[in-house]
């Protein structure tokens, strides 16, 4: 007699984080409608091999360290082009040379001025519309305005972006991170107009969006659902929350955190375990039914991200180049990146000064302020006196 079919194998894939594995089991032969089969004799059997599941492998994580290394290369040519001792009266840490840093009165984040940050290509709104340097949308998150912002980003990057790359890859990831860098800028360019922006932090608010979508879009793979979705939200509005305070831009903030949302649904959607199990079938064994790569939901979500994506940074784009001022349509979002309080104010208006200079005595007025002050400065270069100026100002 014709020995029976043998018996079917399905691969159990863990919906856990920690653990990627397959592991071929027996179904329950109580769990099944159909009566138990034969078991075929031992010698038409085959070893069953273990086989890597590419949707869910583990990948090596070597473009979030290079944008890391990227950044902090970055910082290191803003502060030798900086060149405090050159260009300004003081220095913070003069034995560094040229790499020193600038006042703590004008830059209290150990970092450069604010000319040499535009100089390198910091987001500068005027010059984005006027002399049509686009280019400022994007080098701008490579930037950072000194030691504390630029520890502070990288290692939220280095802790968020590397488990994101090792599951996702490379390439979704660094453009996840890039585009919604992308939007960051846009949104910070359409509210926050008359002061420079720099910094990665659009971009990394994007990382944690994208998080957050990918919880939703895979919501059935996950252990403790409930759980992980409220951690991951009281980290994004604790984050948030710190972008209230003054010269923190929390514009860039929300819109990197909107664009990396939507992006999530796009980029980072994940087939049911069900299809990835039956490509997986060893052979001779047979499916019990076949299954759709994706769930109806996760199709509604990527399509309607899609399109979401695209229209907002169409319009975006072509608000700021006509020169919108999106405040002038919104009244009161500009407490969205900074509430005044007795201890602080929200003040952006960019710093000026008059000068009066006799011989080597310059005197500077501040046009904000009206404080005024006389300095004792021989062959005053131009850097000088507006680093003075803006220590004068704050």
């Amino acid at each position: 007699m014709a020995p029976e079919p043998p018996s079917e194998v399905q691969i159990r894939v863990s919906s856990r984080r920690s653990g990627k594995t397959i592991h071929p089991v027996d179904v329950d032969s109580t769990s099944s409608q159909a009566p138990a089969p034969v078991p075929a004799p031992a010698s038409t059997y085959s070893p069953v091999s273990f086989r890597e599941i590419k949707h869910l492998k583990n990948w090596f994580p070597w473009l979030i360290p290079s944008f890391v290394v990227a950044n902090v290369v970055m910082f290191g040519i803003t502060m030798y082009v900086n060149d405090c001792p050159k260009n300004s009266v003081s220095c913070v840490a003069g034995f560094l040379g040229r790499f020193s840093f600038q006042p703590f009165k004008e830059n209290p984040l150990l970092g450069p001025s604010s000319s040499t940050l535009e100089k390198m290509g910091a987001l500068d709104v005027s010059k984005v519309i006027h002399k049509h340097q686009g280019w400022r949308l994007i080098t701008c998150i490579w930037l950072h305005a000194g030691v504390f912002h630029i520890l502070a980003n990288m290692l939220s990057l280095l802790v968020i972006g590397i488990r994101l790359e090792q599951e996702f890859g490379f390439v979704r990831i660094g453009l996840l991170y890039l585009i919604s860098g992308l939007g960051g800028s846009l949104m910070s360019a359409l509210f926050i107009q008359y002061n420079i922006s720099v910094g990665a932090s659009g971009a990394l608010f994007g990382l944690l969006g994208g998080m957050l979508s990918e919880l939703i879009t895979n919501w059935s793979i996950y252990a403790n659902k409930v759980a992980a979705l409220l951690t991951l939200v009281v980290i994004i509005v604790i984050n948030l929350a710190v972008g209230i305070l003054p010269h923190v831009d929390n514009f860039a903030h929300i819109g990197g955190f909107l664009s990396g949302f939507l992006l999530g649904f796009v980029f980072l959607i994940r087939p049911q375990f069900g299809w990835v199990s039956q490509r997986y079938v060893p052979p001779g064994y047979l499916s019990t039914s076949a299954k759709s790569k994706f769930k109806m939901y996760q199709c509604i979500l990527w399509i309607i991200s899609l399109i979401l994506l695209i229209v907002g940074f169409t319009v975006g784009l072509v608000l700021l180049l006509r020169g919108v001022d999106a405040n002038d349509h919104c009244s009161w979002c500009h407490y969205l990146s900074c509430i005044p309080t007795s201890r602080w104010s929200c003040n952006t208006q960019p710093v000026s000064c008059l000068s009066d200079q006799i011989g080597d005595q310059i005197t500077l007025t501040c046009s904000n302020s009206g404080k005024s002050s006389t300095y004792m400065l021989a062959n005053a270069t131009t850097s000088q006196i507006q680093g003075l100026c803006s220590q004068l100002c704050r």
